[in-house]
């Protein structure tokens, strides 16, 4: 198996590529192919296009990993390795050309499952705005080659907080009935709409912290590597990993108190 580092390098030029193709077709103008779970669901026809071009161009370097993909389901790993991909994460901005969506690349040892797996490398490219986030094992996270941090405000009502709400609009009282919960510990709130981006942006101490339910393995696979290498802790609730249930990301001590009140 090759090292974190070389798949990290292999995660961050193939991002680009994708990345650019994905902003090409928003120049061009986007076509909506399908909703999926719910109206506001949607998948375009570049979404198809750019996680095909990612699985091709994987599949030719490493023909032995698995892959698993937003549009495209899984792919059996023969190596160890699974490659957890969202070929545009925050699909909805891109239809509406709100430049907050990103291309998700990461790849994992064990089963493709947040809760157990190893995260190895990834890389988050927003081309919108040409920022290119990666991270590999043990070798800590970078922006366009500056390290990482994460913030960890110990003041009460200190935070900058994202969060996402989902799809489906039974599950929106049970999210605002959180998010009133959480208010307390925040300075502001804010709502992007691209999971990867907020991980990012805590990894980058753009924001102290993020939470979120009803999150998929490619929503969170590379940002939560980025956030673990820029110091901070990405867990669940009740001690479980992150995942559908809930996902939470901040500097230690946010994360305990964010725990402690969406737990409760």
């Amino acid at each position: 198996m090759s090292s974190p580092v070389e798949l990290q390098r292999l995660a961050v030029e193939i991002a680009r590529e994708a990345g650019e193709l994905a902003a090409r077709r928003r120049h061009e103008g986007v076509s909506i192919a399908a909703t999926k779970s719910a109206l506001a669901d949607i998948v375009t026809d570049a979404d198809r296009e750019v996680e095909a071009l990612i699985r091709d161009r994987l599949a030719a370097d490493r023909p032995d990993d698995g892959f698993l993909g937003e549009e495209s389901g899984a792919g059996v790993s023969r190596s160890g390795v699974t490659w957890v991909v969202d070929p545009i994460d925050g699909t909805v901005n891109y239809a509406y050309g709100i430049p907050a969506y990103a291309v998700s690349i990461a790849a994992v040892e064990g089963e493709p499952d947040p809760a157990s797996w190893t995260a190895l490398a990834g890389a988050v490219f927003s081309p919108a705005v040409g920022e290119l986030f990666q991270a590999a094992r043990g070798e800590g996270a970078f922006l366009d080659g500056r390290r990482l941090t994460v913030t960890d405000p110990v003041s009460a009502a200190g935070a900058l907080i994202a969060t996402g709400f989902g799809y489906d609009p039974a599950t929106h009282a049970g999210d605002l009935a959180r998010l009133m919960k959480v208010m307390p510990l925040a300075r502001d709130i804010r709502r992007m709409g691209a999971a990867s981006l907020d991980l990012a942006g805590v990894a980058a101490g753009r924001l102290d912290g993020y939470f979120e339910r009803g999150l998929h393995p490619w929503d969170i696979a590379a940002g939560s590597l980025l956030v673990l290498e820029a110091g901070g802790r990405v867990g669940g609730i009740g001690g479980r990993g992150p995942g559908r249930t809930m996902t939470i990301a901040a500097g230690p001590d946010l994360f305990r108190r964010l725990s402690d009140v969406i737990t409760d």
